[in-house]
């Protein structure tokens, strides 16, 4: 572990506006809206993947749905020139409406939906939930949509109808998991004529669309001293809000000096396995780079160049020890909240993580002013995985696995300290800035 040199470039003002960014980040896609305007104050602006690029040097940004690559080319950049890539994901376990969302029992009027990734379902249990996404339009345009009314609820049985339920609650995805939204007759399309009110859209027009749901209850700040941070989708909003502001603090102070291009690349789909159009293990990040310097009149001898010099650092969220279940951890490797970014380490390659990439990752915070934490698993306990692995074996980069500590991950609602999102923030601008 090492401790800080210097002031950390971000401060507590980064949580506040991390707070902000979870409160209008519901889905993937208002993720990725929210970050592209966070970059568009300080110059960068979209293109699209079917124009043509050019070669000026400036900040850049791509959308394609819940999927966003952004990157700034310094004065001077040649093709060859290496890169610096954040990479992170949008997406967060949920509920999501199936296509025939209307359905209902026993007089009770319910939304149908579908689980999304690895969810701890008794989470979702009597709370508030709201509904967000995107609509898509007859005429191909698309709307998003976000409904912070307390709208919907899975209601949990009653420990009066289930005596057994304290000795461990089992839940059936398929019948257990429908929320309620009002008494009376089903009717087929009140949900989408609902949400087209809401969305202020006719809803003849809707013809498709990517609904889930959301708790309500707005992130805060917790403990007596205000230290914790109670978040829905801190994994991995966090590192989409820590990497977007790195990038926008390096471009915003470039000076000609930069020896990389710095890249962040925010994923979808990351919770069911990356496999999709916009996810890591799709072609839309190497597609991007490869772009990027043909535009700047490379070749295919220039690309390979440019990757051989490349770095990604993988920034995900990671286990705090648990008070109440510390046994479940590594004895020798128990990261804490405000302990700064941690080093996710797994010689299986779950994790991404070498001696090389340890280098790195232990340099920028150094250099940021950060202290950090090492994390493996427990041998007797499954490790996840990142996107990390798959951004390593797909473009042939060096890859490094960091995050933050957190507690209750996957859940509705997570927590994790109130300094880690600015204390991840500047060593991802100092990771940048090589």
């Amino acid at each position: 572990m090492s401790t800080a040199a210097r002031p950390a470039s971000f401060d507590r003002t980064h949580t506040d506006d991390l707070i902000a960014y979870l409160g209008t980040s519901p889905s993937p896609f208002h993720a990725v809206a929210g970050a592209a305007e966070r970059l568009e104050k300080v110059g960068f602006r979209r293109v699209f993947e079917t124009d043509a690029w050019g070669a000026t040097a400036g900040g850049r940004y791509v959308i394609r749905g819940g999927a966003l690559i952004a990157w700034y080319v310094p004065e001077g950049a040649g093709p060859q020139t290496p890169f610096r890539i954040v990479g992170s994901h949008t997406d967060s376990p949920n509920l999501r409406v199936k296509p025939l969302p209307d359905t209902g029992s026993a007089g009770w009027r319910q939304v149908a939906v579908e689980i999304y990734g690895g969810v701890p379902l008794n989470t979702w249990l009597d709370r508030d939930l709201g509904l967000s996404g995107r609509l898509a339009l007859r005429d191909g345009s698309v709307r998003l949509v976000q409904i912070d009314e307390p709208l919907l609820r899975v209601p949990q049985l009653a420990i009066h109808l289930d005596r057994q339920v304290n000795e461990g609650l089992k839940l059936d995805k398929q019948r257990h998991l429908t929320p309620i939204w009002g008494i009376g007759e089903v009717t087929e399309g009140s949900l989408i004529e609902f949400v087209a009110e809401r969305a202020d859209v006719p809803a003849d027009e809707i013809v498709g669309w990517d609904l889930m749901t959301h708790d309500v209850q707005p992130p805060c700040y917790l403990g007596r001293d205000r230290e914790l941070l109670a978040a829905p989708r801190l994994d991995n909003l966090l590192s989409v809000h820590a990497s977007t502001a790195a990038l926008a603090a390096v471009a915003a102070t470039e000076d000609g000096t930069l020896p990389y291009i710095p890249v962040i690349a925010a994923f979808d789909h990351e919770e069911t396995g990356s496999e999709s159009d916009t996810g890591a293990q799709g072609p839309l990040l190497g597609n991007v780079l490869e772009r990027t310097v043909y535009a700047r009149g490379g070749g295919p001898e220039d690309r390979a160049r440019a990757l051989a010099g490349t770095v990604c650092l993988s920034s995900d969220m990671g286990h705090a020890v648990h008070p109440n279940y510390s046994e479940r951890h590594e004895p020798g490797h128990r990261p804490m909240p405000n302990g700064g970014p941690i080093l996710k380490v797994n010689v299986n390659n779950r994790y991404a993580t070498d001696a090389i990439g340890r280098a790195v990752f232990a340099a920028a915070c150094e250099k940021a002013g950060v202290p950090w934490q090492s994390f493996v698993s427990n041998n007797a306990m499954p490790c996840g995985t990142t996107i990390g692995p798959i951004t390593a074996a797909r473009l042939g980069i060096t890859t490094v696995d960091c995050g933050i500590a957190a507690l209750s991950m996957h859940s509705a609602r997570e927590l994790c300290g109130a300094d880690d999102p600015f204390l991840l923030a500047s060593a991802l601008k100092a990771f940048l800035e090589g």
